[in-house]
């Protein structure tokens, strides 16, 4: 029988008592471990993080949080070999692409070490300056930040099993709440791991973090008013989360990142050959082909001019064909596996969908795979389709494959291509490629209220940008609408979400007192 890894609730760990879920390399097809969550005493983890994880951050300062975040970030560099090791093997992408999860969870928790540190020795903030009530200043009101007093419950997704926690965990544990942490059951291993790992070293008070690797049945149950749920995943889960009485009836607070029909936009001035052309070109099949594109940030709809859309087609159709795709333990292949037989049949059945009304333009699948058998391994070639009509073909403004496809639509001018990106009904980023600062500009601002993030690409920044699909722990990560109306990082901005705001309406001498 393989590993059944264990959950760590109530301070311990402890294994779920029912057979439990096997996680499968997805190109070879192996059982490698079990994850199960049956019979946990969830009433008791909730209230044990709460009690004694919520205390004790409580009693650190924002700088002493910040210190374990530094600690925490040291080890799990020390173990880091190993998670590329777990992360061939259970999620199937090759170095590189692991790096993007492993090494972009270990930043985004040194970034937040460094911005809790400049917080000082304070375990309150101030939201801006007293102000006066009346028309004397002897009663004044302050408004401040505090950390709430619950547990912040994160339920992650498959694609980013290491930088999903910590992206989550590394804001939390900062504002002075707890984590429970449920995985994406199909990936959890790797952050079964990296939370045993930070566990065992003891570098955060018992109770601060928790995992729950497993079915997520009765999570939300357990929550109470003074908690918050971070969510990550599919809309119609979504939607669960958002009618759960504990988020209907019970105030508590809920963030939400759902689906998302990502574009990159080639503006007019763009000429085929030019270098703003190029920089679309290549980052578009690099969206497509890391981590297989199971991405939520990647680019779902090419919008280019109707004059480039040939042009597009060939450019980005001749670079897909020289993308390797198969066993990401060969080093001539670029792009592993999806994570799943599941995902894999999910994906051959979105590209159906959209071929009904979309042109096959590159289709990846035919060629062969290396170092793996087609009939077991989750490998699918990228897919390039196109629609020469952008807007009677309504369903790429409506479904996404979650997987190494893209569909390349035409535009006739500015406007048009605006309002072809705006159908996507809330993205999380679109990308805009040209060399016209002001009309650059003026787009970006445009399709601002559409979109979390608006990633410009010019030949100016063709070395120094961070990547349409990459999220910056500096940058927002969430987005409007189908979405999920949620916000993520932006920095300091993320600890709003794990954070009271409260007006203390007193004298100037016991607001003084406040800067504790």
């Amino acid at each position: 029988m393989i590993e059944l890894l264990a959950n760590h609730v109530a301070g311990r760990w402890q294994h779920g008592t029912g057979p439990g879920t096997e996680l499968r390399d997805p190109v070879l097809g192996t059982a490698l471990v079990r994850v199960d969550a049956t019979g946990l005493n969830l009433p008791e983890a909730f209230a044990f993080a709460r009690e004694q994880g919520g205390a004790a951050l409580c009693a650190a300062t924002y700088r002493e949080r910040a210190a374990m975040l530094g600690a925490v970030a040291k080890v799990l560099q020390a173990h880091r070999d190993s998670y590329y090791d777990i992360a061939t093997a259970n999620s199937g992408t090759v170095k590189t692409d692991s790096a993007v999860d492993i090494d972009g969870g270990i930043f985004t928790l040194g970034q937040y070490a460094k911005w809790g540190e400049a917080l000082g020795d304070v375990r309150v903030l101030h939201d801006g300056n007293a102000v006066r009530l009346g028309k004397e200043p002897v009663f004044q009101s302050q408004h401040l930040q505090v950390p709430r007093p619950g547990v912040a419950l994160c339920i992650n997704a498959f694609n980013f099993p290491a930088w999903g926690l910590w992206e989550k965990a590394a804001p939390a544990l900062l504002s002075g709440m707890p984590v429970i942490v449920k995985p994406g059951t199909s990936t959890a291993w790797l952050t079964q791991r990296m939370v045993q790992d930070v566990v065992n070293a003891g570098v955060l008070p018992a109770g601060a973090l928790s995992i729950i690797a497993g079915s997520s049945a009765g999570l939300m149950d357990a929550l109470q008013p003074f908690d918050v749920v971070s969510f990550t995943g599919s809309a119609e889960t979504a939607g669960v989360v958002r009618a759960h009485p504990a988020v209907a009836q019970r105030s508590v607070r809920a963030n939400i990142e759902a689906d998302s029909l990502n574009a990159a936009l080639l503006m007019p001035d763009a000429e085929p050959g030019g270098a703003a052309f190029d920089l679309l070109v290549r980052e578009v099949v690099r969206e497509m082909t890391v981590k297989s594109g199971q991405k939520c940030t990647a680019i779902r709809r090419i919008l280019v001019p109707t004059a480039s859309y040939a042009a597009v087609a060939e450019a980005v159709s001749a670079q897909l064909a020289r993308v390797v795709v198969g066993n990401p333990r060969n080093p001539e292949v670029r792009m592993g596996s999806l994570v799943s037989r599941a995902q894999f049949d999910g994906v051959q059945a979105g590209i159906a969908a959209l071929g009904a009304h979309t042109d096959l333009v590159y289709d990846g699948r035919t060629r062969p795979l290396v170092d793996a058998d087609s009939a077991v391994a989750a490998c699918v070639g990228p897919v390039l389709l196109g629609a020469r009509d952008a807007d009677k073909a309504s369903i790429v403004h409506d479904v996404e494959v979650f997987g190494p496809v893209a569909t390349l639509l035409p535009y006739n001018d500015l406007p048009h291509a605006l309002a072809l990106a705006q159908r996507g009904q809330g993205s999380l980023v679109t990308s805009l490629y040209g060399s016209d600062d002001k009309a650059l500009a003026q787009a970006a601002v445009a399709l601002a209220a559409s979109n979390g993030r608006v990633h410009v690409v010019t030949p100016a920044v063709a070395t120094a940008h961070t990547g349409h699909g990459n999220v910056m722990p500096m940058s927002l990560h969430g987005g409007p609408g189908r979405a999920g109306g949620g916000a993520e990082l932006g920095g300091l901005r993320a600890l709003d979400f794990y954070h009271q705001r409260s007006a203390v309406q007193a004298s100037p001498e016991v607001l003084a007192a406040l800067g504790c």
